[in-house]
């Protein structure tokens, strides 16, 4: 079995080489990246299966860069370091299309735990062929469809997306932002008013389970309670 392989982008260069060493030392592979122009090459070279972007780096700033990542690859798992002083970093990277974040100083179990749960959930996506269990419904991905009882309800592509992100973070709050700029492209007015439908045909068609919810969380996300 091949090893995870990190990209690392972090100016900070003893920093840098302490999270490379504690990342191989549990087995994976880490391409360690002085600046985000580096870190950029090193992508298109190597198609990490996940990256860690320090936020502040000469060159290309960790913003700069994941944007044109998310412009040509809208899967690979980012995760932004950022300083705890650095909040509006958090709503930023989410908006350019981030998975998470990591506030420095962190514990390297912190990290990687954060590396194998967005590694994971990533799997999950790419492996959902079946019927996926949510409430007293069952939801098929690929075919875009949910099942009650033996009864079938289409899903548009775009509903089918939503729904599928929404479970990927199920009884968790989902970031608006983030889920504007992973489906729509862009989280911007129109874009946002387009999801508010979208959210309320999709409870239209849960709405034979009410112990399914979807729930708008004022200046957080999305929940999906099931």
């Amino acid at each position: 079995m091949s090893k995870i392989h990190v990209l690392l982008a972090e100016d900070e260069l003893a920093l840098g080489m302490i999270i490379q060493e504690s990342l191989e030392s549990r087995d994976f592979k880490v391409s360690l990246c002085e600046n985000g122009q580096i870190a950029w090459d090193s992508y298109q070279k190597n198609k990490p299966d996940i990256l860690v972007l320090d936020v502040m780096m000469p060159k290309k700033d960790g913003f700069s860069l994941a944007a044109e990542i998310r412009k040509i690859d809208p899967y690979t798992p980012i995760i932004f370091l950022t300083s705890k002083s650095q909040t509006e970093d958090v709503v930023k990277g989410f908006g350019i299309g981030a998975n998470d974040y990591v506030r420095k100083p962190f514990s390297m179990e912190e990290l990687i735990v954060r590396i194998k749960a967005h590694l994971d959930k990533l799997r999950t996506r790419q492996n959902q062929s079946d019927w996926i269990a949510l409430g007293k419904y069952e939801f098929h991905p690929t075919k875009q469809v949910l099942k009650l009882d033996e009864s079938e309800t289409p899903l548009t592509a775009r509903e089918s997306q939503l729904l599928q992100m929404l479970l990927e973070h199920a009884n968790e709050i989902t970031d608006r932002t983030l889920i504007l700029n992973q489906i729509w492209g862009s989280d911007d007015f129109f874009n946002a008013r387009s999801m508010d439908v979208f959210i309320t045909k999709l409870r239209k068609k849960l709405q034979g389970d009410p112990e399914i919810q979807i729930l708008n969380i004022r200046g957080y996300g999305i929940k999906l309670v099931c």
